[in-house]
């Protein structure tokens, strides 16, 4: 892997995560990290005729965190070069299908694109997490979640962010916790007695409009492989869960 790290951090997280990866996966174009100076921006990757470039602050790549996060954009390029749908489809097109003749407001169209986000990284994390142990990415989790529990405030999202969003509304919170748990459960790394159904549960308390236990399975039983129509349909389902309260009438029960 061609991997060139431009900015003043320490090369030893970037190299680390690539040798995980590589024990798996291959990237064919190189991969060029950009190291940005404001702690919000958080890390994200993004795509280009012949090469990549990996978008993280400073803080997060001299964090504990660094090797899984770059290990998980990573994977998002991994998913990108084999053409899988979920990072292919427009976004736009999914949600235009979705909310048709519906009046949405501008923060509920954001988590709308975080939604799709989240389906972007369970596929990228069914990668993440065939190179690398779940412990580390399940605290990241459950402390992401803690964080957003206990944060009321409202910041605009970070549309291509694998972050759960600390700090977002209460419904967003929901969806976010559904991801997390939807991703431990496809992968079956923890208990059910693990702290962080306890956080899902009191994330779900405070939005009562929102499905915890639809989403959850919504995320968890993502298709490896879909065709175009079939992602397309599972976004269009899961916005319109969101959005309008239509249950899409997919999400099979526990």
């Amino acid at each position: 892997m061609d991997l060139r790290v431009r900015g003043d951090v320490p090369a030893g997280p970037f190299l680390g995560a690539a040798d995980l990866f590589e024990t798996e996966y291959d990237l064919e174009l190189p991969v060029y990290v950009d190291v940005r100076t404001d702690p919000d921006e958080r890390t994200w990757a993004a795509h280009y005729d012949d090469y990549h470039v990996l978008n993280i602050s400073k803080h997060a790549a001299t964090s504990a965190m660094a090797r899984e996060l770059v290990v998980h954009e990573l994977a998002h390029m991994a998913r990108n070069e084999e053409g899988h749908v979920s990072h292919h489809l427009r976004t736009e097109e999914a949600l235009f299908l979705a909310l048709s003749g519906e009046s949405v407001e501008r923060r509920k169209v954001a988590h709308c694109y975080q939604i799709a986000n989240h389906m972007k990284d369970i596929y990228a994390d069914d990668i993440t997490l065939s190179v690398m142990p779940p412990e580390k990415l399940i605290a990241f989790l459950e402390s992401e979640l803690a964080r957003a529990v206990a944060t009321r405030s409202d910041p605009a999202p970070w549309p291509d962010s694998r972050r759960v969003t600390a700090g977002s509304d209460p419904e967003i919170t929901a969806v976010n916790a559904a991801f997390a748990l939807g991703l431990v459960e496809r992968h079956d790394v923890v208990g059910r007695d693990h702290r962080i159904y306890d956080l899902a549960h009191a994330a779900a308390d405070d939005a009562p409009g929102v499905d915890l236990g639809a989403f959850k399975r919504r995320f968890r039983s993502l298709v490896d492989d879909p065709s175009t129509s079939d992602h397309r349909k599972a976004l269009v389902d899961a916005t319109r869960a969101y959005v309008v309260g239509e249950s899409g009438g997919d999400v099979a029960a526990d």
